[in-house]
């Protein structure tokens, strides 16, 4: 694998660099302000619109780029674009003290939006604001991770709260259709409603089978590969809500 090596230093500005410390040495990509996030959240795929230069650096202030050798001894016979994905996927953002925290705020209000939007107070089946969801997450510990999509740390910021808060939480619960033939349906009633939380309709039409449940989203997974695997594709399932309001920002 060769890389260029310009004979001298290659100086870029109002860059966001990524870092990542492998076979003993530090590598670094250079890339453009706030497209990090946007290709880690998929929004961006072109690497192009993400890199300010192809090149992997020892030292991108100094504009030092890496030999090909450590590149090698580092990540074997991978290509330079790999190494560069590599790098993109599994580096340190490296930001300055002020953004880092701008950014950590924007990842932390971001996942407890959407913690508000998935869960619900046990008791009352209703949303929490915001700002409640925000409290549980400082008394939980929870820790945001600039390297991870908000969606990606939603399920852990959860059990945190569960686990190490005060606050009574529960995923909010998925109301789905079910629909199948009536010959089909004498087999597979009995299971669909053992997995339910709570039967709202169960009617038998004159040909199909129709029935609206309340189910955790969990379990939805199982619902299809019945349909799909045991009924051989003789049903249909059909997301209609979650039981729950929409939380307030409050």
């Amino acid at each position: 694998m060769r890389v260029n090596q310009p004979s001298n230093q290659i100086k870029l500005t109002n860059v966001s660099i990524v870092r990542l410390k492998k076979g003993g040495k530090r590598f670094e990509i250079a890339c453009y302000k706030n497209k990090v996030q946007e290709w880690r959240n998929g929004v961006e795929t072109d690497l192009d619109d993400v890199l300010q230069i192809s090149n992997v650096f020892i030292n991108v202030s100094k504009g030092e780029v890496a030999k090909s050798e450590d590149l090698q001894k580092a990540f074997g016979k991978a290509s330079v674009n790999d190494i560069v994905k590599k790098i993109l996927k599994e580096g340190e953002l490296q930001v300055g003290e002020k953004e880092r925290e701008h950014e950590l705020s924007n990842i932390r209000k971001d996942i407890a939006t959407q913690v508000a939007e998935k869960c619900v107070d046990p008791a009352t089946q209703t949303p929490y604001p915001v700002s409640l969801i925000e409290k549980a997450m400082d008394e939980a510990g929870f820790s945001v991770k600039l390297n991870k999509s908000a969606k990606s740390q939603v399920h852990e910021c959860i059990h945190l709260i569960q686990t190490k808060s005060k606050l009574p939480i529960e995923r909010a619960k998925m109301r789905v259709r079910v629909t199948m033939p009536i010959k089909v349906a004498e087999q597979f009633k009995t299971q669909i409603h053992e997995g339910a939380d709570k039967v709202e309709v169960d009617e038998t039409g004159e040909e199909e089978w129709e029935t609206i449940i309340l189910i955790d989203p969990s379990h939805y997974r199982v619902l299809n590969d019945l349909l799909q695997k045991q009924a051989k594709g003789q049903g249909r399932i059909e997301t209609m809500t979650f039981n729950a309001a929409a939380p307030t920002a409050v």
